[in-house]
């Protein structure tokens, strides 16, 4: 399109995912629950599947190398694909603010939206990869050319620090492709639900359960789950992998942050159960112990870091480290109430953070400012945002009645559960994990304190005090379905769990069988 019609781009990636919201909302509403839809290990359990074939090499006598177009989702799927849809409405009317380079701007948004729903929808490794990959190049440019006064320095970082796990995850995915083979044709296969099989590994491969190859002088399955985890773990982001994302939400437009920590947080954690956990169960299970403490390392450090910040922002940011800390903590309970809760937390997680970043873009917008030490009395001029800030807060902290309280609940409720039920977990991890619910009241409601009540105090004097007007009506309309969607979630769990059931016992059963 030419140049010249730069004020329409806007409302025509609006329109996109708005169509795609649509389309969201009619495969939840079309999905099948029962065991039979459960999904995991057999391709007949997933819906709205699609298989075409894609790369076909003839190999000579070693057979063919076929690639498949293969996408197909699961209960766990489709609550990250609404999820996804939702916050890629808000992050367009979020793009309101950018005013320079629309073009490059919006078909990089774009191409990222594209990237996002192919990860959550592909069942061929190769696919997986391609979608998953794809999502770091428009990050880079939209950190690295929108971003603030660091923007380079935080696109590079955020670039080597994802590369680095992809690199490595590339050499495990060729591996697991040189083990297993496609029942039906013979041939070796990228099809994840069929390496998830033992019986479609070849006797003696790297990756067999019953090889005893070795890596460094660790057995090969284990090498392979453990560059696995950390390829995901970037991205979740798990202590000490998590350097990458204070910086990159910091320098990064809104827009940009609240797809970062909305929905490619989750792609980290949705890697971990669909390929890291389901792949390689034995290791999963023999190694939950680890999987929780990190975990637990991510809920302390990450409210501790938090209740540090003098930036609204980096706040925020150090929050989501915690958060999804929960997610880590739910899936390697290995209990269905765990994985629920997991899942549940993911969704969440997507819905809140994406207010929390649109609220803290609505303030910076105004006055170039996030120091929450710059802010007091904000109540009185700022009525209606106050309100909304109060919702996205408590509801974070987990208050009853909101989502994040139903999700962080269910994760404990696992972790609890799993020293009696399968021995992985010991009861510590459980209180530990209270703990880090008790410091995101506390870090929450010291900002609330701090910001938003006492006397008006602005640093920006009477400047900021004509800047900061209340919100807008766009504004209005991005944030009432994310606080409405936020208390419905945690009155009517329902909505989610009916969805991740099936998939969740199947999961469960598939991992306790290995």
């Amino acid at each position: 399109m030419p140049s010249k019609w730069r004020g329409s781009f806007k409302y025509i990636t609006l329109l996109a995912t708005l169509v795609q919201l649509g389309m969201g909302i009619w495969i939840y509403c079309n999905f099948k629950s029962g065991a039979a839809f459960g999904g995991i290990n057999h391709e007949g359990q997933f819906q709205f599947m699609q298989k075409l074939p894609w790369i076909n090499l003839d190999l000579g006598t070693m057979g063919k190398m076929q690639i498949d177009y293969f996408v197909g989702i699961d209960g766990i799927s489709v609550t990250l694909l609404l999820m996804s849809s939702v916050v890629m409405v808000i992050a367009a009317l979020a793009s309101w603010e950018i005013t320079s380079n629309l073009k490059g701007f919006f078909v990089l948004f774009l191409i990222l939206d594209m990237a996002v729903i192919g990860v959550f929808c592909s069942l061929d490794f190769f696919l997986f990869y391609i979608f998953y990959e794809l999502m770091l190049l428009p990050l880079y440019f939209l950190i690295g050319m929108w971003g603030g006064a660091r923007r380079e320095y935080a696109a590079i970082k955020f670039f080597l620090y994802t590369l680095f796990g992809s690199v490595f995850m590339l050499l495990v995915m060729i591996g697991l492709y040189l083990s297993v083979k496609d029942p039906v044709t013979g041939n070796h296969t990228f099809n994840i639900i069929q390496m998830m099989n033992p019986a479609n590994y070849e006797q003696g491969s790297v990756f067999s359960i019953l090889s005893h190859q070795t890596l460094f002088g660790i057995q090969a399955r284990t090498v392979g789950f453990i560059i696995l985890f950390i390829a995901f773990a970037i991205k979740v982001p798990v202590v000490p992998l998590h350097t990458w994302l204070p910086d990159a939400h910091v320098e990064a437009p809104t827009p940009v942050s609240i797809i970062l920590a909305g929905i490619l947080l989750k792609v980290g954690g949705y890697g971990i159960i669909r390929v890291c956990v389901s792949i390689f169960p034995d290791i999963a299970s023999a190694n939950a112990y680890w999987l929780g403490l990190l975990g637990i390392i991510s809920i302390l450090y990450g409210a501790l870091n938090a209740l540090a910040q003098k930036d609204l922002k980096r706040l925020i940011a150090y929050s989501s480290v915690s958060h999804m800390g929960f997610v880590l903590l739910g899936i390697a309970s290995f209990t269905t109430e765990g994985i629920s809760g997991a899942v549940m937390q993911m969704v969440s997680h997507g819905f809140l953070s994406t207010m929390l970043f649109f609220l803290v873009g609505v303030v910076y917008n105004r006055v170039h400012d996030r120091g929450i030490n710059h802010f007091r009395g904000l109540a009185t001029i700022m009525p209606k945002y106050t309100v909304f800030v109060m919702i996205a807060f408590f509801a974070s902290l987990g208050l009853p009645g909101f989502s994040a309280f139903i999700a962080e609940a269910f994760s404990l409720v696992g972790a609890f559960k799993s020293p009696s039920v399968n021995g992985l977990l010991p009861y510590w991890m459980a209180v530990c994990g209270s703990l880090g619910i008790l410091l995101g009241a506390a870090y929450f409601l010291w900002t609330l304190q701090r910001m938003f009540f006492g006397r008006l105090n602005l640093k920006g004097g009477s400047v900021w005090r004509i800047a900061l007007t209340d919100l807008n009506l766009r504004e209005k309309i991005a944030l009432a379905p994310l606080a409405i969607i936020a208390l419905v979630l945690g009155i009517m769990p329902s909505l989610v769990f009916d969805k991740i059931n099936d998939s969740v016992l199947a999961l469960v059963q598939f991992m306790h069988l290995k």
